[in-house]
Order: C-alpha cells, then structure tokens, then sequence
C-alpha cells in the first residue's frame, strides 16, 4: 500500500540547524519505499524531508504538501511558503492550527524529527488519532523530550510508539507497524477493493 506518512518538525531553530540531514534522509527513506511523504508543506524540517524525498530518482513516492494558505498566491505571497518540492499541495486555508490537524488525520503515520509547539500539536494530534507514530530520537526539540513527556502525561497507546535513531531504520519500522495494521486490508489498485474480513468486521 502507498501509505501516506507524515515528517513533522521545526519550521525554524536550533534543530533546524541540527538535524536537517536527518529530516532530509526522513524524506529520502520515505520516496525510496515508494510512499507518500505528507509534510506542512512549510520551511525549516519538512522542508528538509520533501527536499529528500524529490532527490530520489525513479521515484515511486509523492510528495504532498498541507499548507495553511487558502490558495496558491497567499501561499507564496503571504505565507512565503515552498512550492518546488512537492508533488502537489493542498491548499487547507486553515492556516496552521487547523492545516495541522488536517495533516495528521490525513496521513497514515506520524513521524516527528526536532520540533518545537507546532510539532508537538501535530504530535498529541496524532495520538489521539490513533495514528502509527515514529520518533528519532537524537534529533533534539521535542523528539528527543517525547520519551520523557510521556513518563507524566497520560495518554492511550504510547507503547506503541516507535523510536529509534536511524531515519532509515525508523522509516523501515513504521512501515511495518502499518503493514500489521493494515493486514486485513486488501487493495489491487483497480477497484478498491476490501478484503472480505475487513468488510465482515465493520459490519
């Protein structure tokens, strides 16, 4: 399946300068498994991963951006947002408290590099979402507070969520944790077909 995982992450500061190659090899990881990498489709990380991601030649992988502006002209002129290196943006016109919730529910899993407020937003987002969440752990900002955080804020599923310091090695395990969930699904790419068990359990 072509799942549709998030990279999420600083638009700005200390991990920016930090950790960029690491969001880059995020992105990098995510096209060369032909799935969709999701960002904010803003600067700083994100940028970093969908800059990884376009790299990759004979991709098989899209890069999709969420972006806060309402069209592509306030995304430019307003929000003085990147355009080269995404595949295509939605254009949410929530600005960023809402393009962020967009994001999230609209992807598979999460995975959080660096990151500061907004990421953490994204972050709790995600675990109310019961989303497939992944962690570099090494990266600083919030990802590298993630494991702490959680030993005092109570929160369903946290057991599950993956760490690891390698981006390649955290991509490979996201995928495979939506493999395990997504096992009782089937899809041929021609009809949308769903697995029998699937259709028996949601009634």
């Amino acid at each position: 399946m072509r799942y549709q995982i998030c990279v999420s992450g600083a638009a700005s500061g200390e991990t920016v300068e930090a950790s960029h190659q690491l969001a880059y090899d995020l992105g990098k990881a995510i096209a060369e498994k032909g799935k969709t990498l999701t960002t904010g489709a803003t600067v700083g990380l994100p940028w970093y991963a969908a800059k990884g991601a376009y790299s990759v030649a004979n991709r098989r992988g899209v890069s999709a951006g969420f972006s806060p502006a309402s069209s592509f002209r306030e995304h430019v002129t307003v929000y003085r947002l990147p355009t080269v290196e995404f595949d295509y943006i939605n254009f949410t016109g929530m600005s960023y408290v809402g393009r962020d919730i967009h994001l999230v529910r609209s992807s598979d899993a999460v995975i959080t590099v660096g990151g500061r407020m907004g990421s953490l937003h994204e972050f709790s987002t995600a675990i109310e979402s019961r989303k497939v969440i992944g962690v570099l752990l090494g990266s600083g900002g919030l990802a590298d507070y993630v494991p702490k955080l959680l030993e005092h804020v109570e929160a369903q599923g946290v057991k599950d969520i993956i760490y690891d310091t390698d981006p390649y090695r955290l991509v490979d395990k996201v995928i495979e944790a939506l493999d395990a969930k997504y096992a009782d699904f089937r899809h041929d790419g021609t009809d949308g077909g769903i697995d029998n068990r699937l259709a028996h359990h949601n009634g």
